[in-house]
C-alpha cells in the first residue's frame, strides 16, 4: 500500500496516530500478505468497539497506542520473517518484542504485547491476562470466528470490511498456518490449535492425539471412569465390540458405538436417529436376550469413512434366528475411535 493509502486508512477508522502505530503499521503491511494485515487491522477496530461497549476509555482504562500495536502484529509470526522454530503466537510475540525494544518501548509494554500476541488463541487465559490481552484476543476472535459480533455498532463491521476486504481470512490463516506446520512439524505440537490444525492435514496416526501421548509417557498409566471402554481402534472391530458389548448387557457401551446423530435400523421398517432412540431399541434387544454373530464381508475405507458389510446371525429376539447381511457405515472420530453413522442391519 502506499503512503496516501496508509493515511486514508488511518483516517478512515481514526487510528492511533503516532509514529509507533505508523511504524507497526508499515511493518505489517510489508511483512505479511494483505489478507492477514486487514485481519490485523479490523481486529484492533473490534477490539476498541468491545472496549467502548464496556465503557472503558482510551488512554485511561487502557493503553491504546499499545492495544494497535499489538493488533497489527498478532500474526507477524506468519510472515516470513517471523517463521521460527516455535509455534507461530509465539514466533510473533517475540519478533514484535524485538520490534518495540529497538524504537525504545518500555519493558513493562512489551511485556503487555507479548502476552497479546503469544495469547491469542488462548481462549479462557488472555481474558485473565490485563485489560489490552483480553480486548485484543476479543477483537481478533471477532474477526475470524465471529464471537461477539453482535455487540458491534450496527454499520461498523460493513465499513470495515468495505476498506478492508477480507479474501476469505480465515481459511487463508488457516493455510498459512498449515503450511508452516508442514515444512516445521515441532511449531504445532499436538494438543496446540496449530497442531489441530496440522493434525487434519496428516495420515492418520501421523499426528499423536493426546490419549497417544498417554500411552508413550512410560508411566503405565491405565484408564478409568469414562475412559475405560474400550474404543474400536478399526472398523472391523465395531462389530466385535458390539458383540461383547451385547453379550455383557453394556446398554452404554453399546451405544458409545453410534454418533449422538447416528441413524439406525432394529427391525425392518423401523428407522431410529440419536442417542436417546438407540440407547432405548438397546435397551429392548439387552431385555429380549438377544445375541447377535458378525462375520465380517466387506470393508471398504476411504481415509475417514468405512462403509462395512457384515454376515448377521440374530438369535434370542424371537422364536426364530434372523439372518442378514448388513449395512453400516463407520466413520473415524477425533479420539481415533470408529463408531457407527448409519446403521442397517436388515439391508437385505
Amino acid at each position: 500500500m502506499t503512503t496516501d493509502a496508509h493515511l486514508s486508512v488511518f483516517e478512515q477508522l481514526d487510528l492511533p496516530d503516532t509514529s509507533l502505530a505508523r511504524d507497526a503499521y508499515a511493518y505489517a503491511a510489508q511483512a505479511t500478505p494483505a489478507f492477514v494485515h486487514h485481519h490485523s487491522v479490523r481486529s484492533y477496530v473490534f477490539a476498541r468497539a468491545h472496549a467502548q461497549n464496556q465503557g472503558l476509555r482510551a488512554g485511561t482504562d487502557y493503553d491504546d497506542e499499545l492495544l494497535f500495536v499489538a493488533c497489527v502484529l498478532h500474526d507477524i509470526g506468519l510472515s516470513e520473517e517471523g517463521n521460527g522454530d516455535q509455534r507461530f503466537e509465539v514466533d510473533g510475540a517475540d519478533i514484535a518484542a524485538a520490534f518495540l525494544r529497538e524504537r525504545g518501548v518500555e519493558e513493562r509494554r512489551i511485556a503487555v504485547a507479548w502476552d497479546a500476541i503469544a495469547l491469542h488463541t488462548s481462549d479462557g487465559i488472555a481474558s485473565r491476562k490485563g485489560t489490552e490481552v483480553a480486548l485484543a484476543q476479543a477483537g481478533i476472535a471477532t474477526d475470524i470466528l465471529g464471537a461477539q459480533r453482535q455487540s458491534l455498532p450496527p454499520g461498523l463491521a460493513d465499513e470495515v470490511h468495505a476498506l478492508l476486504p477480507r479474501q476469505d481470512l480465515a481459511y487463508g490463516l488457516s493455510d498459512a498456518i498449515i503450511t508452516q506446520a508442514l515444512a516445521k512439524p515441532h511449531k504445532a505440537y499436538p494438543i496446540t490449535f496449530p497442531g489441530d490444525l496440522l493434525r487434519r492435514h496428516l495420515p492418520y496416526g501421523a499426528q499423536p492425539s493426546w490419549y497417544d501421548l498417554i500411552a508413550a509417557a512410560g508411566w503405565g498409566d491405565k484408564p478409568v471412569g469414562v475412559t475405560a471402554r474400550r474404543r474400536a481402534e478399526t472398523p472391523q472391530q465395531v462389530g466385535t465390540l458390539f458383540m461383547e458389548y451385547l453379550e455383557a448387557g453394556d446398554i452404554e457401551g453399546l451405544v458409545s458405538l453410534y454418533e449422538p446423530n447416528a441413524h439406525f435400523v432394529p427391525t425392518p421398517g423401523t428407522h431410529l436417529v440419536g442417542t436417546d432412540a438407540i440407547r432405548k431399541a438397546m435397551q429392548q434387544m439387552v431385555d429380549s436376550g438377544a445375541r447377535l454373530k458378525l462375520e465380517p464381508r466387506e470393508i471398504r475405507q476411504v481415509d475417514d469413512v468405512a462403509l462395512v458389510s457384515n454376515n448377521a446371525i440374530l438369535t434370542g429376539a424371537g422364536p426364530e434366528p434372523v439372518v442378514s447381511t448388513t449395512t453400516e457405515i463407520l466413520r473415524r472420530q477425533p479420539d481415533g475411535g470408529w463408531v457407527h453413522v448409519v446403521d442397517d442391519p436388515f439391508f437385505s
